[in-house]
């Protein structure tokens, strides 16, 4: 193809702004990934929660990984929890028998999302706590942060994260019991009472 010159210079367009993902439909969904702890387990305890953007809205596509300790403070060994059955197409090592310690759960259209775990030890010197690692729209890179019961007082004051917060930030970190073994903990993203989230450096 020839070109013309036209004698008018070509004038480059700006691409417009998209946001990034989320591209969750791929290796990430996790079916059964929020039943942590066996189904049907006497200590079960059920988390649950929305995760919500600046504005105060629910996100409806995000996702949350969970990781935590037994009652005793143990992290499961690697059981691997996250390979496929080849035969089943299921996960390995969710056999409804064993606390796995890890969870994977997608939040529904409303923006919430449940999980059934077990209450955890204490490692450390650090109150008993559940990991957290949220992955939402627009997040270029993954957050990081605690879920915190309530119940034990002198551990949670004496915890060398929440000790550094003031008390409103640290409430961010702490669910709120419901009664009945559930608990719930909101993710807000940004904007008054964002969640404290962390850095790892």
């Amino acid at each position: 193809m020839t070109k013309i010159d036209t004698g008018v210079p070509e004038r480059a367009l700006a691409t417009p702004s998209h946001t990034v993902g989320p591209f969750y439909g791929y290796a990430l969904p996790f079916p059964g990934g929020e039943d942590i702890a066996p189904v049907g387990h006497p200590k079960t305890i059920t988390l649950q929660g929305y995760v919500y953007d600046g504005e105060g809205e629910p996100l409806p596509d995000a996702f949350l990984e969970l990781w935590g300790p037994d009652p005793e403070g143990n992290l499961p060994q690697a059981d691997g929890s996250m390979r496929r059955d080849p035969a089943s197409g299921g996960f390995l090592g969710r056999n409804g028998v064993e606390f796995t310690g890890f969870g994977r759960i997608q939040v529904d259209a409303n923006g919430h999302w449940t999980a059934r775990t077990l209450r955890p030890g204490a490692r450390g010197q650090s109150a008993p706590y559940i990991s957290v690692c949220l992955f939402a729209r627009g997040l270029l890179v993954h957050l990081f942060t605690r879920i915190y019961l309530p119940g034990n007082e002198a551990a949670l004051s004496t915890d060398p994260l929440l000790s550094r917060l003031g008390e409103r930030r640290r409430g961010t970190l702490i669910a709120k019991d419901e009664g009945n073994s559930t608990f719930r903990f909101d993710a807000r993203l940004q904007g008054e009472d964002e969640t404290v989230f962390l850095e790892f450096t």
